[in-house]
């Protein structure tokens, strides 16, 4: 289990890897708004963790288990989001401050919950498929079509 702020550099990785194509610490210290000497800090410890593969001063690579993890990360970060912004009809922004709050604080059998209801009450797709955010095949198909992650 790695900490909160670990996950928010992994979720930055990964945000960073689909719309650059690659991952550097330059990129992550500059979108995080840290320093160099944390991103490297929090680079060996993913490592350790065997989320990234890093080679000082080579390219960062999510393992498998890496990328898995910071896709569950922000599916419970659009989740909650969805949930503030469409069903209780918060403000764009503060749905957003809010939910980084709120998914970091609740359980995935919490966040597995809120998923159903918030699919069900916005009429987007039936959830009979036992849904867990644990679980890929569930997460993909109960995607919205043609959705993206939220965070960017």
């Amino acid at each position: 289990m790695v900490s909160k702020a670990l996950e928010e550099y992994l979720k930055t990785m990964y945000i960073l890897k689909q719309k650059n194509g690659n991952i550097r610490v330059t990129d992550i210290a500059l979108k995080m708004n840290c320093s160099k000497p944390s991103v490297n800090k929090a680079i060996n410890n993913l490592k350790a963790n065997s989320l990234v593969n890093y080679e000082l001063y080579g390219t960062i690579e999510l393992t498998e288990e890496g990328e898995n993890l910071a896709k569950k990360i922000l599916e419970a970060y659009d989740i909650v989001y969805v949930f503030l912004k469409d069903v209780l009809n918060l403000e764009e922004i503060d749905a957003r401050a809010e939910a980084e709050k709120i998914k970091g604080a609740i359980s995935d059998d919490t966040i597995n919950k809120l998923a159903k209801y918030v699919h069900k009450e916005l009429g987007l797709n039936n959830l009979d498929c036992n849904y867990d955010i644990n679980k890929e095949k569930c997460r993909e198909c109960t995607r919205r079509t043609g959705s993206k992650n939220i965070i960017e």
